[in-house]
């Protein structure tokens, strides 16, 4: 699968390629172009977070990895509640007992948990008016009740048993559940956790980097034990990379969705601007936010709700992992996939 998909990808870029020097006659061009100018943001978001993982590690060892023992839950799913690009993959990566737990909670539950809480829910609450703030709460509860089975199917085919799958998933499922009961009862005061926590991933980021510059320029470490920001941006850079192709990728599978989603659109109630967001959910979350303003309250419900595990995952989630740990993408769309329809489904029943 992640072969095939890096040939899919490789062929994308090659076409991207050529339409950027034709002129961008069939808008992918641009679409590649978007692809290398990510480099910059992605680099902000992840590579700080990479340099001072180790030091994360360090820290939750002594804190709450021996609790974790005691229960016998594996430390590596700690880092799923950072999203997959914000250091919640490598945090994962260096805790783990049993590396197929790793890349269970930093490829599958970082994908779509950790995104929700870091980047999802803050920035949606942050752009949205008073009318949509509702609604997208109660979209992202629709999606968040129906996660397990997300994140449930990308854990099987990363090779967990279900029987261990469904142990180690028992912190997951509980903050799932927390989560659901502190937005539907206290939605402002956790917005306002929610802020916090992104201010703080992104604060702890760009020390990471100031940190890995000075080293890189000096050789000297204030801090022992950072991952070199040259290491860092290696990983960064793959991922750009893979982005070259994913992005036109995404547009040319957007376009070959889009009358067979308009369809489906039009029997489950959803206008033009419901259907265009969900074709653009599973590439980034910000354009569908910003387009809520357009839509009916189902549809911001329903496009809401598939934030929650499907966003992201034919563009930077599918060129992160395609990047960094290539044998887990089938696994990250089979989650992505499921979770994200199921979440959908949930939310048409509920506006039904």
């Amino acid at each position: 699968m992640d072969k095939i998909m890096m040939w899919v990808m490789a062929i994308c870029a090659l076409i991207g390629g050529v339409d950027q020097l034709a002129g961008n006659k069939f808008g992918l061009g641009r679409r590649f172009e978007d692809g290398f100018q990510l480099l910059g943001p992605t680099a902000l978001s992840m590579a700080g977070l990479i340099c001072i993982t180790p030091l994360l590690s360090l820290g939750l060892e002594h804190t709450i990895v021996p609790l974790y023992r005691i229960l016998h839950l594996d430390p590596g799913m700690l880092g799923g509640v950072l999203a997959i690009d914000m250091g919640g993959y490598q945090l994962c990566k260096e805790l783990a007992q049993d590396p197929a737990i790793g890349r269970y909670g930093g490829i599958i539950v970082g994908a779509t948990l950790g995104c929700t809480i870091t980047f999802t829910i803050p920035v949606g609450m942050g752009m949205l008016g008073e009318r949509e703030k509702p609604l997208f709460a109660k979209g992202i509860l629709a999606g968040l009740c129906m996660h397990p089975v997300g994140i449930l199917t990308g854990g099987l085919m990363c090779g967990v048993s279900l029987g261990k799958l469904l142990f180690q998933s028992i912190p997951v499922l509980i903050l799932a559940i927390l989560l659901v009961f502190g937005i539907s009862r206290f939605p402002d005061g956790m917005i306002h956790g929610f802020r916090i926590f992104a201010t703080v991933i992104r604060s702890a980021g760009t020390i990471g980097i100031a940190l890995g510059a000075f080293s890189y320029m000096t050789g000297l470490q204030l801090l022992p034990g950072l991952t070199p920001l040259d290491e860092a941006l290696k990983v960064v850079s793959s991922i750009g990379i893979v982005l070259l192709g994913s992005l036109p990728f995404a547009e040319i599978l957007q376009r070959l969705l889009k009358n067979p989603l308009e369809w489906i659109g039009e029997k489950i109630g959803l206008g033009r601007n419901g259907t265009a967001g969900l074709l653009v959910g599973i590439v980034s979350a910000l354009p569908v936010i910003a387009d809520m303003k357009r839509m009916n309250e189902r549809e911001i419900v329903m496009n809401a709700a598939l934030l929650v595990c499907g966003t992201s995952m034919v563009a930077a989630h599918l060129g992160f992992v395609l990047g960094v740990d290539a044998p887990a993408t089938g696994a990250l769309l089979a989650g992505k996939l499921t979770g994200g329809i199921a979440g959908v489904w949930m939310a048409w029943r509920i506006m039904k």
